[in-house]
C-alpha cells in the first residue's frame, strides 16, 4: 500500500471512531434534540413544619435521575399526607400535568404526572409516592433475590426488588447492567454481567459474571465489566465520564447491624488482565463481599452517599463487615462476618435516618479499575443482616 493510500485509510478510520463517539453521546445516553426533553429534574415537598414530616431536611428534595420514572418521598410514620403539594423543576420549556405545586391526597396512593416537552411531541409519565415510613425493628433482614424482572422500559436486562417489612416490594438493589447495555447493546438479558440464577442455594439466587465489553469497550479502554450488585443507585448519565461516581452506595438504615451472613459460590476466570487488556502473570482474580454502615450527612448537614472511590475509605464510615478473601468454591458455602465498629452509634441520629447501609457484591474486586478475569463468576443467596435494636 502506498503512503497516500495508507494516510487516507488512517484518516477515515479516525473519522469513523470520532463519529461513533458522537453518536454514543447523542444516542446511547438517550439525549434528545433541544426542545424534546420531557424530564422532571428535581422534586420538592414544601411543608410548614418539616421536622414533623422528614427525618432529615434533605429528605424533602429528590434529585431525579434521567432513568427514573418513580419518585418516592419517605416521611415519618405519623405524618399527615392528605394535602401535599410537590413542586418540580423540569427540562427547559417543558410542562407538567397536574401542575407543579398543585395539592393532592397521597393517603389514597401515588399521584401520576405527565411531562410534555417544549415542542409538544414528547411525553414522560412519572409516579410520585409519599410513603409514611416506620422505624425498622426486625432483628434480621432477609435478602433472597426471589423478586426480579426484565427492566420494564427496555426489556434488555434484569432488575431486582427487595421485600419491605410490610411485604411490599422496593427498588433498593442496583446493578451496572444499564451501563453494560451501552457497550453491548445486542446482548440478550441472560448475557449481561448480573443475572438471576434459578437454581440457587434455596430458590433463586443472583449470579455475577465478569464480562467482555466488546469492540466499544476496547475503544474506550473499558475492556471488561465486573458483575455487581449493591444497595444504592447507578447513575447512567455519568457512567462513561466518571464511572466510580456512577455507583452511589447505600440506603438510609435505622437499625444497628451486627452480623452479615449468606451463601456463595465463586469461580475465578482463567486469566486476569490489566486496564489495557494485557494478562497479569501469577495473579488470580478475587471477588468482593462486604457491607458498610456510614453517616449520611457531613458536619455541615450536607447529604452524603459513598462512591466507588471511597466506599471503604470515607471518614464517615462507622462500621464495616468485609468477608475479605473469597475462597474459590463450586459448592454453596456459608459466610458469617461481624461488623467492626470504629465509633459509637448515635441513637437519635439512627432513629432520624442519619445512617446508611451499603451491601456490595462484585465478581472482580478491581473491576472498578477495569482489571479482572473475564469469566469470573460469583453467585450469592440467602443474605442476612442480623441487627441489634434499642428497646
Amino acid at each position: 500500500m502506498d503512503k497516500i493510500s495508507y494516510s487516507l485509510k488512517h484518516y477515515f478510520t479516525v473519522v469513523a471512531i470520532a463519529v461513533a463517539m458522537m453518536l454514543l453521546n447523542t444516542s446511547c445516553f438517550g439525549d434528545e434534540p433541544d426542545g424534546c426533553e420531557a424530564d422532571i429534574e428535581t422534586a420538592t415537598l414544601h411543608v410548614a413544619n418539616p421536622e414533623a414530616y422528614f427525618f432529615q431536611p434533605t429528605d424533602s428534595i429528590q434529585v431525579v435521575l434521567s432513568t427514573d420514572s418513580v419518585i418516592t418521598f419517605a416521611v415519618r410514620g405519623d405524618a399527615d399526607v392528605r394535602a401535599l403539594s410537590p413542586v418540580f423543576t423540569l427540562s427547559p420549556g417543558a410542562t407538567v400535568n397536574p401542575a407543579s405545586g398543585s395539592t393532592h391526597d397521597f393517603s389514597q396512593g401515588p399521584v401520576f404526572y405527565t411531562v410534555t416537552s417544549q415542542d409538544g411531541k414528547w411525553q414522560r409519565r412519572y409516579r410520585v409516592n409519599v410513603v409514611p415510613t416506620l422505624i425498622t425493628v426486625a432483628d434480621t433482614l432477609r435478602f433472597d433475590f426471589e423478586h426480579f424482572e426484565l427492566e420494564p422500559a427496555s426489556q434488555r436486562y434484569y432488575i431486582w426488588h427487595n421485600t419491605r417489612p410490610d411485604g411490599s416490594l422496593g427498588n433498593d438493589w442496583a446493578t451496572a447492567n444499564t451501563g453494560y447495555r451501552i457497550s453491548m447493546s445486542s446482548a440478550l438479558p441472560d448475557a449481561y454481567p448480573t443475572t438471576p440464577l434459578l437454581n440457587g442455594y434455596d430458590g433463586a439466587a443472583v449470579c455475577l459474571r465478569t464480562s467482555d465489553t466488546g469492540p466499544f469497550g476496547k475503544m474506550a479502554n473499558k475492556r471488561l465489566a465486573a458483575g455487581n450488585m449493591f444497595l444504592g443507585t447507578f447513575d447512567i448519565s455519568i457512567a462513561m465520564s466518571d464511572h466510580l461516581h456512577a455507583t452511589r452506595f447505600g440506603i438510609p438504615f435505622t437499625s444497628r447491624p451486627g452480623r452479615f451472613t449468606g451463601y456463595y459460590t465463586y469461580e475465578p476466570g482463567p486469566s486476569v488482565q490489566d486496564f489495557y487488556g494485557n494478562p497479569i502473570a501469577g495473579r488470580t482474580d478475587s471477588a468482593d463481599v462486604y457491607a458498610v454502615f456510614y453517616r449520611n450527612h457531613d458536619a455541615d448537614g450536607n447529604e452524603v452517599v459513598l462512591y466507588g472511590d471511597n466506599v471503604l475509605t470515607s471518614d464517615l464510615i462507622v462500621a464495616v463487615a468485609d468477608m475479605g478473601y473469597v475462597t474459590p468454591t463450586t459448592q454453596w458455602t456459608a459466610w458469617d462476618v461481624e461488623f467492626v465498629y470504629k465509633e459509637e452509634v448515635d441513637e437519635q441520629l439512627l432513629a432520624n435516618r442519619g445512617y446508611s447501609l451499603a451491601i456490595v457484591f462484585s465478581s472482580s474486586s478491581a473491576g472498578g479499575e477495569f482489571i479482572g478475569a473475564i469469566g469470573s463468576r460469583l453467585c450469592v443467596d440467602k443474605v442476612r443482616l442480623i441487627c441489634t435494636r434499642e428497646e
